[in-house]
Protein backbone atom coordinates (compact mmCIF):
# COMPACT_ATOMS: atom_id res chain seq x y z
CA UNK A 1 0.00 0.00 0.00
CA UNK A 2 2.78 2.47 0.99
CA UNK A 3 4.57 1.22 -2.82
CA UNK A 4 1.16 2.34 -4.63
CA UNK A 5 0.83 5.55 -2.55
CA UNK A 6 4.39 6.95 -3.97
CA UNK A 7 6.66 5.47 -1.05
CA UNK A 8 10.12 5.06 -2.06
CA UNK A 9 12.53 2.82 -0.37
CA UNK A 10 10.04 -0.61 -0.38
CA UNK A 11 12.72 -3.29 -0.88
CA UNK A 12 12.29 -5.44 -3.85
CA UNK A 13 13.06 -8.75 -2.92
CA UNK A 14 10.54 -7.68 0.14
CA UNK A 15 7.45 -7.65 -2.41
CA UNK A 16 8.35 -11.04 -3.65
CA UNK A 17 6.81 -13.00 -0.87
CA UNK A 18 3.58 -10.65 -0.81
CA UNK A 19 0.10 -10.87 -2.60
CA UNK A 20 2.40 -8.12 -5.11
CA UNK A 21 1.60 -7.68 -8.52
CA UNK A 22 4.06 -8.21 -11.28
CA UNK A 23 3.57 -4.02 -11.55
CA UNK A 24 4.32 -3.34 -8.02
CA UNK A 25 7.54 -5.11 -8.30
CA UNK A 26 8.67 -3.41 -11.73
CA UNK A 27 7.76 0.07 -9.35
CA UNK A 28 9.23 -0.98 -6.51
CA UNK A 29 12.41 -2.35 -7.97
CA UNK A 30 12.47 0.97 -10.46
CA UNK A 31 12.77 3.00 -7.04
CA UNK A 32 14.91 0.99 -5.79
CA UNK A 33 17.66 1.23 -8.85
CA UNK A 34 17.39 5.24 -8.36
CA UNK A 35 17.93 4.99 -4.63
CA UNK A 36 20.63 2.85 -4.49
CA UNK A 37 22.86 3.83 -7.43
CA UNK A 38 22.31 7.92 -7.11
CA UNK A 39 25.64 9.35 -7.74
CA UNK A 40 27.52 6.19 -9.79
CA UNK A 41 29.86 7.43 -12.52
CA UNK A 42 29.41 5.00 -15.02
CA UNK A 43 32.92 3.44 -16.70
CA UNK A 44 31.22 2.51 -20.04
CA UNK A 45 33.14 0.14 -20.63
CA UNK A 46 34.41 -1.18 -24.24
CA UNK A 47 36.12 -4.50 -24.08
CA UNK A 48 38.61 -4.96 -27.03
CA UNK A 49 38.17 -7.83 -28.72
CA UNK A 50 40.61 -10.60 -26.92
CA UNK A 51 43.36 -12.21 -28.18
CA UNK A 52 41.94 -15.36 -28.05
CA UNK A 53 38.64 -14.72 -29.51
CA UNK A 54 36.76 -16.20 -26.61
CA UNK A 55 33.62 -13.94 -25.25
CA UNK A 56 34.67 -13.44 -21.75
CA UNK A 57 31.83 -13.76 -19.56
CA UNK A 58 31.97 -12.28 -15.90
CA UNK A 59 29.23 -13.89 -12.80
CA UNK A 60 28.87 -11.18 -10.25
CA UNK A 61 27.65 -12.89 -7.28
CA UNK A 62 27.21 -12.78 -3.14
CA UNK A 63 26.81 -16.02 -2.91
CA UNK A 64 29.97 -18.46 -4.19
CA UNK A 65 30.08 -20.47 -0.89
CA UNK A 66 27.76 -23.10 0.86
CA UNK A 67 24.31 -21.26 -0.98
CA UNK A 68 21.16 -22.43 -3.07
CA UNK A 69 22.98 -20.46 -6.13
CA UNK A 70 25.88 -21.78 -5.81
CA UNK A 71 24.18 -25.58 -5.53
CA UNK A 72 22.49 -24.81 -8.88
CA UNK A 73 25.04 -23.03 -10.72
CA UNK A 74 28.31 -24.88 -9.71
CA UNK A 75 28.19 -27.66 -12.72
CA UNK A 76 27.17 -25.06 -15.00
CA UNK A 77 30.59 -23.45 -14.54
CA UNK A 78 32.15 -26.71 -14.96
CA UNK A 79 30.86 -27.51 -18.13
CA UNK A 80 31.28 -24.06 -19.72
CA UNK A 81 33.08 -24.77 -22.87
CA UNK A 82 36.65 -23.08 -22.35
CA UNK A 83 37.33 -23.11 -25.66
CA UNK A 84 34.57 -20.67 -26.50
CA UNK A 85 34.44 -18.48 -23.27
CA UNK A 86 36.56 -16.86 -20.77
CA UNK A 87 34.74 -17.51 -17.44
CA UNK A 88 35.50 -15.00 -14.53
CA UNK A 89 33.92 -15.24 -10.93
CA UNK A 90 33.73 -12.03 -9.52
CA UNK A 91 32.82 -12.99 -5.69
CA UNK A 92 31.46 -10.04 -3.17
CA UNK A 93 30.35 -12.46 -0.38
CA UNK A 94 31.94 -14.51 2.40
CA UNK A 95 34.93 -17.35 2.37
CA UNK A 96 33.30 -20.03 4.38
CA UNK A 97 36.27 -22.37 3.22
CA UNK A 98 33.58 -24.86 2.86
CA UNK A 99 33.84 -27.85 0.42
CA UNK A 100 31.39 -25.95 -2.27
CA UNK A 101 33.75 -22.52 -2.34
CA UNK A 102 36.49 -24.73 -3.52
CA UNK A 103 34.33 -26.30 -6.22
CA UNK A 104 33.38 -23.13 -7.76
CA UNK A 105 37.71 -21.72 -7.31
CA UNK A 106 37.81 -24.75 -9.30
CA UNK A 107 35.33 -24.69 -11.82
CA UNK A 108 36.22 -21.13 -14.02
CA UNK A 109 39.43 -19.80 -14.74
CA UNK A 110 39.47 -17.13 -12.94
CA UNK A 111 37.76 -16.33 -9.45
CA UNK A 112 38.43 -12.90 -7.83
CA UNK A 113 37.73 -11.87 -4.05
CA UNK A 114 35.66 -8.40 -4.21
CA UNK A 115 34.56 -8.55 -0.98
CA UNK A 116 36.67 -5.72 0.74
CA UNK A 117 36.78 -3.78 -2.92
CA UNK A 118 34.89 -0.69 -3.05
CA UNK A 119 31.84 -0.69 -5.77
CA UNK A 120 33.84 1.53 -7.79
CA UNK A 121 37.34 -0.45 -7.58
CA UNK A 122 35.35 -3.73 -7.90
CA UNK A 123 33.72 -2.04 -11.61
CA UNK A 124 36.93 -1.02 -12.57
CA UNK A 125 38.73 -4.42 -12.23
CA UNK A 126 35.66 -6.02 -13.98
CA UNK A 127 36.26 -3.81 -16.53
CA UNK A 128 39.69 -3.84 -16.90
CA UNK A 129 40.01 -7.67 -17.80
CA UNK A 130 37.40 -6.80 -20.46
CA UNK A 131 34.35 -8.44 -19.55
CA UNK A 132 31.90 -8.72 -22.33
CA UNK A 133 28.84 -9.75 -20.46
CA UNK A 134 28.51 -9.35 -16.94
CA UNK A 135 25.75 -11.50 -15.30
CA UNK A 136 24.58 -10.88 -11.63
CA UNK A 137 23.67 -13.63 -9.79
CA UNK A 138 22.19 -11.49 -6.91
CA UNK A 139 20.30 -8.71 -7.68
CA UNK A 140 18.50 -7.45 -4.93
CA UNK A 141 18.89 -10.46 -2.77
CA UNK A 142 21.41 -10.21 0.95
CA UNK A 143 24.16 -8.61 0.25
CA UNK A 144 23.51 -6.92 -3.20
CA UNK A 145 26.56 -4.74 -4.30
CA UNK A 146 24.02 -3.28 -7.09
CA UNK A 147 26.51 -0.24 -7.23
CA UNK A 148 28.62 -2.55 -9.00
CA UNK A 149 26.74 -3.39 -12.75
CA UNK A 150 25.45 0.31 -12.25
CA UNK A 151 28.62 1.93 -13.15
CA UNK A 152 28.50 -0.21 -16.58
CA UNK A 153 31.75 -2.21 -16.18
CA UNK A 154 30.40 -4.58 -19.01
CA UNK A 155 28.71 -3.70 -22.50
CA UNK A 156 26.02 -6.15 -21.45
CA UNK A 157 24.88 -7.01 -18.75
CA UNK A 158 22.16 -9.82 -17.66
CA UNK A 159 20.38 -10.74 -14.53
CA UNK A 160 20.22 -13.94 -13.94
CA UNK A 161 18.67 -16.51 -11.64
CA UNK A 162 19.63 -15.15 -8.22
CA UNK A 163 16.79 -12.73 -8.54
CA UNK A 164 13.54 -14.14 -10.28
CA UNK A 165 12.13 -10.57 -10.93
CA UNK A 166 12.82 -7.47 -13.05
CA UNK A 167 15.41 -4.91 -11.47
CA UNK A 168 13.93 -2.44 -12.97
CA UNK A 169 17.42 -0.64 -13.77
CA UNK A 170 18.77 0.77 -16.64
CA UNK A 171 22.05 -0.68 -16.68
CA UNK A 172 20.40 -4.40 -16.55
CA UNK A 173 20.01 -5.15 -20.30
CA UNK A 174 18.65 -8.92 -20.11
CA UNK A 175 16.71 -11.18 -18.01
CA UNK A 176 16.95 -14.72 -18.64
CA UNK A 177 14.05 -16.78 -18.45
CA UNK A 178 11.52 -19.41 -19.68
CA UNK A 179 8.44 -19.67 -21.27
CA UNK A 180 6.48 -20.82 -17.77
CA UNK A 181 8.45 -17.72 -15.55
CA UNK A 182 7.51 -14.61 -17.82
CA UNK A 183 5.19 -14.93 -21.05
CA UNK A 184 4.80 -12.79 -23.09
CA UNK A 185 2.18 -11.25 -21.84
CA UNK A 186 3.85 -10.32 -18.67
CA UNK A 187 7.20 -8.55 -20.60
CA UNK A 188 5.43 -4.79 -20.01
CA UNK A 189 6.48 -5.52 -16.51
CA UNK A 190 10.20 -5.72 -16.84
CA UNK A 191 12.73 -3.74 -17.58
CA UNK A 192 15.09 -5.97 -19.50
CA UNK A 193 14.71 -7.76 -22.33
CA UNK A 194 12.96 -10.99 -22.14
CA UNK A 195 15.37 -14.32 -23.24
CA UNK A 196 13.59 -17.08 -22.51
CA UNK A 197 15.60 -20.71 -22.21
CA UNK A 198 14.29 -23.61 -24.44
CA UNK A 199 13.17 -25.51 -21.29
CA UNK A 200 13.57 -24.07 -17.26
CA UNK A 201 15.47 -21.08 -16.49
CA UNK A 202 17.28 -23.14 -13.78
CA UNK A 203 20.34 -24.82 -14.16
CA UNK A 204 21.13 -27.83 -11.71
CA UNK A 205 24.14 -29.61 -10.46
CA UNK A 206 24.11 -33.91 -11.39
CA UNK A 207 26.88 -34.54 -8.61
CA UNK A 208 25.15 -33.33 -5.70
CA UNK A 209 25.01 -36.19 -3.34
CA UNK A 210 22.64 -37.93 -1.80
CA UNK A 211 23.14 -39.73 1.47
CA UNK A 212 22.64 -43.38 1.02
CA UNK A 213 20.96 -43.94 4.46
CA UNK A 214 17.36 -42.52 4.53
CA UNK A 215 16.57 -42.37 8.19
CA UNK A 216 13.61 -43.89 9.36
CA UNK A 217 10.54 -42.15 10.21
CA UNK A 218 10.95 -42.31 13.57
CA UNK A 219 14.47 -40.91 13.77
CA UNK A 220 12.97 -37.53 12.13
CA UNK A 221 10.04 -36.99 14.01
CA UNK A 222 7.42 -38.84 12.15
CA UNK A 223 4.92 -41.00 12.29
CA UNK A 224 5.23 -45.03 11.25
CA UNK A 225 1.63 -44.72 9.68
CA UNK A 226 0.14 -41.90 7.95
CA UNK A 227 0.22 -39.65 4.83
CA UNK A 228 3.37 -37.03 4.49
CA UNK A 229 2.97 -34.01 3.44
CA UNK A 230 6.17 -31.99 3.03
CA UNK A 231 7.26 -28.49 2.32
CA UNK A 232 11.15 -27.29 2.82
CA UNK A 233 10.70 -24.11 1.57
CA UNK A 234 12.03 -21.38 3.58
CA UNK A 235 8.80 -20.15 6.04
CA UNK A 236 8.51 -16.80 5.24
CA UNK A 237 6.99 -18.16 2.03
CA UNK A 238 3.92 -19.22 3.73
CA UNK A 239 1.34 -17.10 3.64
CA UNK A 240 -2.02 -17.39 5.52
CA UNK A 241 -4.46 -18.93 2.32
CA UNK A 242 -2.02 -21.28 1.65
CA UNK A 243 -2.30 -22.47 5.26
CA UNK A 244 -5.67 -22.85 5.04
CA UNK A 245 -5.00 -25.01 2.34
CA UNK A 246 -2.59 -27.43 4.04
CA UNK A 247 -5.00 -27.44 7.23
CA UNK A 248 -8.09 -28.77 5.17
CA UNK A 249 -6.09 -31.30 3.49
CA UNK A 250 -4.87 -32.52 7.37
CA UNK A 251 -8.64 -32.31 8.19
CA UNK A 252 -9.57 -34.64 5.28
CA UNK A 253 -6.42 -37.05 5.65
CA UNK A 254 -6.92 -38.57 8.89
CA UNK A 255 -3.43 -39.41 10.64
CA UNK A 256 -1.62 -37.43 8.08
CA UNK A 257 0.90 -34.64 9.35
CA UNK A 258 2.95 -31.63 7.44
CA UNK A 259 6.98 -31.81 7.79
CA UNK A 260 8.12 -28.26 7.56
CA UNK A 261 11.59 -26.71 7.45
CA UNK A 262 12.39 -24.71 10.41
CA UNK A 263 15.72 -23.47 11.23
CA UNK A 264 14.37 -20.89 14.75
CA UNK A 265 11.72 -22.37 17.58
CA UNK A 266 9.72 -19.37 16.76
CA UNK A 267 8.74 -20.92 13.59
CA UNK A 268 7.28 -23.43 15.38
CA UNK A 269 5.59 -22.04 18.23
CA UNK A 270 3.78 -19.38 15.45
CA UNK A 271 2.56 -22.10 13.32
CA UNK A 272 1.72 -24.63 15.91
CA UNK A 273 -0.51 -21.94 17.79
CA UNK A 274 -1.83 -20.65 13.82
CA UNK A 275 -2.36 -24.57 13.49
CA UNK A 276 -4.55 -24.85 16.42
CA UNK A 277 -6.45 -21.94 15.25
CA UNK A 278 -7.46 -23.90 12.02
CA UNK A 279 -8.53 -26.79 14.55
CA UNK A 280 -5.80 -29.11 14.23
CA UNK A 281 -3.73 -30.59 16.97
CA UNK A 282 -0.43 -28.56 16.49
CA UNK A 283 1.60 -32.08 16.78
CA UNK A 284 0.45 -33.03 13.32
CA UNK A 285 3.14 -30.55 12.24
CA UNK A 286 6.96 -31.69 12.35
CA UNK A 287 9.48 -29.97 11.99
CA UNK A 288 12.91 -30.25 9.80
CA UNK A 289 16.33 -28.48 11.02
CA UNK A 290 18.43 -27.69 8.69
CA UNK A 291 21.23 -30.65 7.80
CA UNK A 292 23.90 -31.30 5.78
CA UNK A 293 23.16 -30.66 2.20
CA UNK A 294 23.38 -35.04 0.87
CA UNK A 295 21.30 -35.73 4.51
CA UNK A 296 18.55 -33.31 3.72
CA UNK A 297 18.82 -34.66 0.35
CA UNK A 298 18.08 -38.16 2.09
CA UNK A 299 15.70 -37.29 4.51
CA UNK A 300 12.96 -36.26 1.33
CA UNK A 301 12.35 -39.95 0.70
CA UNK A 302 10.63 -39.98 3.87
CA UNK A 303 7.96 -37.94 2.71
CA UNK A 304 4.95 -38.50 0.20
CA UNK A 305 4.19 -35.32 -1.23
CA UNK A 306 5.92 -31.76 -1.43
CA UNK A 307 3.25 -29.15 -1.21
CA UNK A 308 4.72 -25.98 -2.51
CA UNK A 309 3.84 -22.36 -1.47
CA UNK A 310 2.42 -19.27 -3.69
CA UNK A 311 3.10 -16.50 -4.38
CA UNK A 312 6.50 -17.07 -4.23
CA UNK A 313 7.55 -20.60 -5.19
CA UNK A 314 9.94 -23.63 -4.48
CA UNK A 315 13.21 -23.17 -6.36
CA UNK A 316 16.08 -24.72 -5.62
CA UNK A 317 13.68 -26.94 -3.09
CA UNK A 318 11.78 -27.61 -5.87
CA UNK A 319 14.51 -29.00 -7.34
CA UNK A 320 15.80 -30.65 -4.46
CA UNK A 321 12.53 -32.55 -4.23
CA UNK A 322 12.94 -33.66 -7.86
CA UNK A 323 16.26 -34.97 -7.61
CA UNK A 324 15.43 -37.13 -4.44
CA UNK A 325 12.23 -38.45 -5.95
CA UNK A 326 9.68 -36.74 -3.89
CA UNK A 327 6.75 -35.60 -6.58
CA UNK A 328 5.67 -31.84 -6.13
CA UNK A 329 2.18 -29.99 -6.44
CA UNK A 330 2.40 -26.50 -7.36
CA UNK A 331 -0.15 -23.65 -8.15
CA UNK A 332 1.56 -20.94 -10.38
CA UNK A 333 1.24 -17.52 -9.61
CA UNK A 334 1.06 -14.30 -11.35
CA UNK A 335 5.03 -13.61 -11.18
CA UNK A 336 7.92 -15.00 -11.89
CA UNK A 337 8.79 -15.80 -7.97
CA UNK A 338 5.29 -17.57 -8.61
CA UNK A 339 5.58 -19.30 -11.59
CA UNK A 340 8.99 -21.08 -11.41
CA UNK A 341 8.07 -24.73 -10.16
CA UNK A 342 6.05 -24.80 -12.94
CA UNK A 343 9.02 -24.27 -14.92
CA UNK A 344 10.27 -27.15 -13.14
CA UNK A 345 7.88 -29.44 -13.37
CA UNK A 346 7.13 -28.92 -17.00
CA UNK A 347 10.85 -29.68 -17.50
CA UNK A 348 10.75 -32.90 -15.15
CA UNK A 349 8.48 -34.29 -17.58
CA UNK A 350 5.68 -33.75 -14.69
CA UNK A 351 3.40 -31.05 -15.98
CA UNK A 352 0.48 -32.96 -14.85
CA UNK A 353 1.09 -31.16 -11.37
CA UNK A 354 0.73 -27.86 -12.15
CA UNK A 355 -2.66 -25.89 -11.11
CA UNK A 356 -3.72 -22.71 -11.81
CA UNK A 357 -5.20 -21.78 -8.45
CA UNK A 358 -5.41 -22.86 -4.59
CA UNK A 359 -8.66 -25.13 -5.16
CA UNK A 360 -7.10 -26.94 -8.40
CA UNK A 361 -3.85 -27.22 -6.17
CA UNK A 362 -5.88 -28.67 -2.91
CA UNK A 363 -7.55 -31.34 -5.48
CA UNK A 364 -4.79 -32.39 -6.73
CA UNK A 365 -2.97 -32.66 -3.55
CA UNK A 366 -5.97 -34.62 -1.78
CA UNK A 367 -6.35 -36.52 -5.12
CA UNK A 368 -2.91 -37.87 -4.96
CA UNK A 369 -2.88 -38.57 -1.18
CA UNK A 370 -5.98 -40.72 -1.19
CA UNK A 371 -4.93 -42.94 -4.11
CA UNK A 372 -1.67 -44.10 -3.71
CA UNK A 373 -1.54 -46.02 -6.98
CA UNK A 374 -1.72 -42.41 -8.95
CA UNK A 375 1.09 -41.20 -6.36
CA UNK A 376 2.98 -44.24 -7.16
CA UNK A 377 2.80 -43.86 -10.75
CA UNK A 378 3.62 -40.04 -10.24
CA UNK A 379 6.22 -41.09 -8.50
CA UNK A 380 7.50 -44.01 -10.83
CA UNK A 381 7.82 -41.22 -13.74
CA UNK A 382 9.97 -38.95 -11.77
CA UNK A 383 12.47 -41.70 -11.22
CA UNK A 384 12.66 -42.73 -14.32
CA UNK A 385 12.94 -39.81 -16.41
CA UNK A 386 15.49 -37.72 -13.68
CA UNK A 387 18.72 -39.07 -16.22
CA UNK A 388 17.23 -37.87 -18.84
CA UNK A 389 14.77 -34.92 -18.59
CA UNK A 390 15.97 -31.12 -19.41
CA UNK A 391 15.78 -30.28 -16.19
CA UNK A 392 18.58 -32.34 -14.87
CA UNK A 393 20.61 -32.65 -18.13
CA UNK A 394 22.93 -30.18 -16.95
CA UNK A 395 25.36 -30.35 -20.71
CA UNK A 396 22.05 -29.43 -22.56
CA UNK A 397 21.47 -26.38 -20.43
CA UNK A 398 25.01 -25.50 -20.84
CA UNK A 399 24.73 -25.11 -24.40
CA UNK A 400 21.30 -23.08 -24.26
CA UNK A 401 22.82 -20.90 -22.16
CA UNK A 402 25.95 -20.43 -24.48
CA UNK A 403 24.10 -20.08 -26.99
CA UNK A 404 22.58 -16.85 -25.40
CA UNK A 405 25.78 -15.71 -24.41
CA UNK A 406 26.74 -15.81 -28.08
CA UNK A 407 23.65 -13.63 -29.71
CA UNK A 408 24.02 -11.34 -26.96
CA UNK A 409 27.44 -10.95 -27.99
CA UNK A 410 26.78 -11.13 -31.93
CA UNK A 411 23.95 -8.48 -31.68
CA UNK A 412 26.18 -6.05 -29.18
CA UNK A 413 28.72 -6.17 -32.00
CA UNK A 414 26.36 -5.26 -34.78
CA UNK A 415 24.50 -2.78 -32.57
CA UNK A 416 21.20 -5.05 -32.76
CA UNK A 417 18.87 -3.72 -29.80
CA UNK A 418 18.89 -6.29 -27.07
CA UNK A 419 15.07 -7.13 -27.98
CA UNK A 420 14.20 -10.73 -28.15
CA UNK A 421 12.25 -12.84 -26.38
CA UNK A 422 13.06 -17.02 -27.00
CA UNK A 423 15.99 -19.25 -28.52
CA UNK A 424 15.76 -22.69 -30.15
CA UNK A 425 14.93 -25.59 -28.26
CA UNK A 426 18.45 -27.42 -27.61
Amino acid sequence: ASLRAGAAGVPPFALLGMDSSPADQRLAAERWAEQRTAGVIPIHATPAAAHDGRIRIGYLSGDFHEHAVAHLIVELLERHDRSRFAVTAWSTGIDDGSAMRRRLMAAVERFEDLSTVSDADAARRIAGAGTDILVDLTGYTAFARTAIPAARPAPVQVNWLGYPGTMGAPFIDVIIADADTIPPEHEPHYSEAVVRLPHSYQPNDRRRAIAAETPSRAALGLPEEGFVFCCFNSPYKIRPALFDVWARLLHAVPGGVLWLYAAEPLVCTNLGREAARRGLDPRRLVFAPPLPSAQHLARHRAADLFLDTLPYNAHTTGSDALWAGLPMVTCRGTTFAGRVAAGLLAAAGLPDLVTDDLEGYEALALALARDPARLAEVRQRLAAGRDTCPLFDSARFARDLEAVYSRLHENHRRGVRLRFAGMPAG
